[in-house]
């Protein structure tokens, strides 16, 4: 009876001894750092004038670090100079048209137009005065036809002339018709759109670095004929350095938007604080380039880290080993 209770026992004992080993197991398992390997990755931008030149200065060697906005080449700007000079000078001209149709006549227009208006009147009167004068004539048998005739065609000239004055009174009263202030205001809109592009050009003929960076490359020298978008330097920017990484499937889940991380370089074992930001939703092969405990051939998730302490060590290309917390 003793040795099945003794029995009894003991397999109880085995059994918490193994329930507490396995718990202790797997609560080391979940103590275990998620590592994962991969490479630097600095970004670079391939730096070009927007418009065509010939290179005048070039302001920095390769390996210079340089900040924001800083002016790193000149185009000579002479013939930008002259034609934003004329796009000016159009602007100017189509402007002082438009005011010109928009003050309408002058007021010496005015008065001259109402002085050839009183002249025509005068003058129609007076033809009319003669022309009544002859028609008696002829009526009396007193005069000729031909001076009838002379005194009628005088009349009709004075009273067209009459018409034409007072036309011409009646539109500098006016003004310019809507139709051609409307035109010119088209006309200036499209002299200060020219304008405006030809200041734009103008100011393209200056590079600046649109972020802080090291120059890679400088790609021509002061003298170049240079297209538009031909390349000038190649800067590596600074600010935002990346780390690509890869991860298996089965430790994908480990791997979260947001989560924070270690870096480690292989030289100086110095560290970085990043965080994951991206995270593939496409498998992919491992590349040959990456160091990973897994097969090459394994399918992986690529992953971009961002090192948020990032310094001047960090090269493009370097590998890195990144740890992640426990996981």
């Amino acid at each position: 009876m003793k040795k099945p209770l003794i029995a009894l026992g003991l397999i109880l004992v085995m059994v918490g001894v193994g329930y507490f080993g396995y718990t202790r197991w797997q609560r080391g398992q979940g103590d275990e750092t998620l590592t994962l390997y991969g490479n630097v990755d600095i970004r670079e931008v391939q730096l070009s004038f927007r418009v065509d030149g010939r290179l005048q200065t070039m302001n920095f060697e390769e390996g210079d670090t340089v900040p924001a906005g800083a002016l790193l080449a000149v185009l000579d700007d002479q013939p930008l100079g002259h034609r934003l000079a004329v796009a000016e000078a159009q602007a100017e001209a189509a402007e002082a048209r438009l005011e010109l149709l928009r003050q309408g006549s002058r007021p010496q227009e005015i008065r001259r137009a109402r002085s050839s208006v009183e002249e025509a009147r005068a003058g129609l009167k007076h033809a009319q005065l003669e022309f009544s004068r002859q028609r008696e004539l002829v009526d009396k048998e007193l005069g000729s036809q031909n001076l009838l005739d002379q005194a009628r065609a005088g009349r009709d000239q004075w009273s067209a002339r009459l018409d034409a004055a007072v036309e011409a009174l009646k539109l500098a009263d006016e003004g310019f018709r809507k139709e051609e202030i409307s035109a010119a205001e088209a006309t200036l809109a499209a002299a200060r759109a020219q304008l405006e592009q030809a200041r734009l050009q103008f100011e393209d003929t200056r590079l600046f670095a649109p972020a802080a960076g090291q120059i890679m490359t400088r790609v021509v020298e002061p003298g170049t004929m240079l297209k538009q978008g031909n390349p000038v330097y190649s800067l590596s920017l600074l600010e935002t350095i990346y780390v690509r990484a890869y991860v298996d499937e089965p430790r994908l889940g480990h791997v979260v938007p947001g989560t924070r991380v270690r870096v480690f370089t292989d030289s100086g074992g110095k560290s970085y604080r990043g965080q994951v930001g991206f995270v593939s939703p496409r498998a992919e092969f491992t590349p040959k380039n990456v160091e990973t405990p897994s097969l090459r051939t394994d399918l992986v998730y690529r992953l971009r880290i961002l090192v948020t302490d990032a310094d001047q060590h960090l090269r493009q290309g370097m590998p890195v080993t990144v740890q992640f917390p426990g996981a």
